[in-house]
């Protein structure tokens, strides 16, 4: 039976021919037992760099940002998505920005395209936080859910947050749109998304981690086969400098800066002592790699 999305994407797909050639957007991957884990790139965000960086001491700041060789007025970072399919499950976490959000992101179905998967093979969404970036891409131009066989899950107090419809008020002006946007999607799928709490196991393999602060029920997931664990961090570790150097600083891109300072410290600090591998949304390289302890903090390494 054809549905209205299968006719806009047939129509879309005449009207693009001859074919353009592809931007590769798949980043990396990595296989865990039966799991095979890529990274997905959504594109990428454009943000003033207080944003990120406001809050912090400037001067000490600005000389770990330089070593990096970025600049502290604008951040451009990446955004991957994360999908893994093992067995008969086939999960996404995050389903990034959508069109609406930023122009240089909201391109996570070219790299379904990459791989030669179509949203009608998505069997569940994990979502680690409701902020634009992730959570915008959960509709299609008509209102009804992207992915149209999926079971969707998100954490209990992230799902109550974003829907009390009093955030709005209190989550301060530059982030009205993060809440109406947020609410607007997470009651399309009310009636259908699985609330989950902390430890909880939602699906073979996959485990959930409360990491709040960055969002008042911010959650990681830790994919696990026999002794091998990737953590999924979404952006409980948010960049790949400052956040790792210094996870004990403020970060202005936190709703709970204090909270989501704690949450990194110890977050890496497991994750360097079991030298379990991590995904982080925003980091570089398709965001696999490591955290190992330094002189002072952490650093990030790509996984080769």
């Amino acid at each position: 039976m054809l549905t209205r999305r299968h006719f806009l994407t047939a129509s879309a797909a005449m009207l693009t021919l001859p074919l353009a050639p592809k931007r590769l957007w798949a980043g990396t991957s990595v296989t865990l037992g039966a799991m095979q884990i890529d990274t997905l790139s959504d594109g990428s965000l454009t943000l003033p760099g207080d944003f990120i960086l406001g809050g912090m001491p400037q001067d000490e700041m600005a000389a770990i940002v330089a070593k990096y060789g970025l600049p502290t007025d604008q951040l451009t970072p990446p955004c991957n998505v994360t999908l893994m399919r093992g067995g008969t499950n086939t999960v996404l976490f995050d389903v990034g920005a959508g069109p609406d959000f930023q122009p240089s992101a909201g391109k996570l179905l070219e790299a379904f395209d990459v791989l030669g998967l179509t949203v009608d093979d998505v069997t569940h969404v994990c979502f680690t936080h409701a902020h634009p970036d992730h959570i915008w891409g959960l509709l299609d131009e008509f209102d009804e859910p992207l992915f149209p066989n999926a079971g969707f899950l998100i954490g209990q107090a992230e799902f109550d947050y974003w829907t009390d419809p009093d955030t709005v008020n209190t989550i301060g002006a530059a982030r009205t749109t993060f809440a109406v946007g947020a609410a607007r999607r997470l009651a399309v799928i009310a009636d259908v998304v699985t609330r989950i709490k902390d430890g909880q196991e939602v699906l073979p393999g996959i485990a959930a981690r409360l990491t709040p602060g960055h969002t008042p029920g911010h959650m990681a997931y830790e994919l696990r086969s026999g002794t091998e664990s990737v953590m999924v961090a979404g952006d409980a570790l948010g960049n790949h400098h400052v956040a790792f150097e210094r996870p004990d600083w403020a970060s202005g891109s936190d709703q709970d800066k204090d909270l989501a300072a704690t949450t990194r410290v110890g977050l890496l600090d497991q994750l360097a002592a079991d030298q379990m591998r991590l995904i982080g949304y925003h980091l570089p390289g398709g965001g696999i790699g490591r955290a190992e302890k330094a002189a002072t903090g952490y650093v990030f390494v790509e996984e080769a």
